[in-house]
């Protein structure tokens, strides 16, 4: 079983072949489940002219926002501008194209590529400029547009375990975008908090298997808290 054994043992390996131009699909919601040290390998290669394809941008200075310190990125499909000043500032200026994109229809759009699905019909975004210029189809008395899937060069994930033939596990809402963006990488590479021998993964747990990731690395991880909320 050795030619199923997906380790990397260093972040240079992890991110082998990323190029500039290059469209690149990250999990993770704000600060919550980002690869955020397959993030900062891209940053210290400095690849440039990135599509990336993420529920947002991290906030300044960790997390994607890294990448804009250097205007790595060119194009972005995300949800939301979120907490992040330098992403904001960036799009009003026109420095960075930004295709803003429903969360559910986001979610869809990685998932339906990951599964071979071209594209689909939706009714979010009907009649908003999110449906400006798209094919609209009515069915049973509704009006749909067309959204088409999304595949990337690089999908890039956090889990929380994984083996090492590359079945994942997410713990709790960590979870959140990982799952799509695994199946939608051409290249998927997977950065856990914890490598496990196999069959200690309980079968019926596993949120993705492993024919769809390429690369696991076992990492250490800040995470941050994006709004500290205490007690006054």
């Amino acid at each position: 079983m050795a030619g199923f054994d997906k380790r990397v043992y260093s972040y240079e390996e992890a991110m082998q072949g990323i190029e500039s131009g290059m469209t690149v699909i990250a999990g993770g919601f704000g600060l919550c489940g980002i690869p955020e040290n397959l993030i900062a390998e891209i940053k210290r290669r400095g690849v440039k002219d990135l599509t990336v394809v993420s529920n947002n941008c991290g906030v300044d200075g960790f997390g994607l926002g890294l990448l804009l310190e250097d205007r790595q990125i060119s194009k972005i499909y995300a949800s939301y501008v979120g907490e992040n000043a330098m992403f904001e500032q960036q799009m009003l200026k026109n420095e960075i194209e930004v295709v803003l994109t429903p969360q559910g229809t986001l979610a869809e759009r990685m998932r339906a590529g990951g599964a071979g699905i071209p594209a689909f019909y939706t009714a979010t975004g009907y009649g908003t400029p999110i449906g400006e210029g798209k094919e609209v189809r009515e069915f049973n008395g509704r009006h749909y547009i067309l959204e088409e899937g999304i595949v990337g060069d690089f999908a890039i994930v956090k889990g929380w375990k994984a083996d090492r033939y590359g079945n994942v596990v997410y713990r709790h809402t960590a979870q959140n975008f990982n799952p799509m963006a695994a199946t939608a990488g051409k290249i998927t590479v997977v950065e856990v908090e914890e490598i496990v021998e196999p069959g200690e993964l309980e079968p019926s747990q596993i949120h993705t298997p492993g024919i769809y990731v390429d690369r696991i690395i076992q990492g250490s991880f800040e995470k941050r808290i994006e709004k500290r909320t205490v007690r006054d």
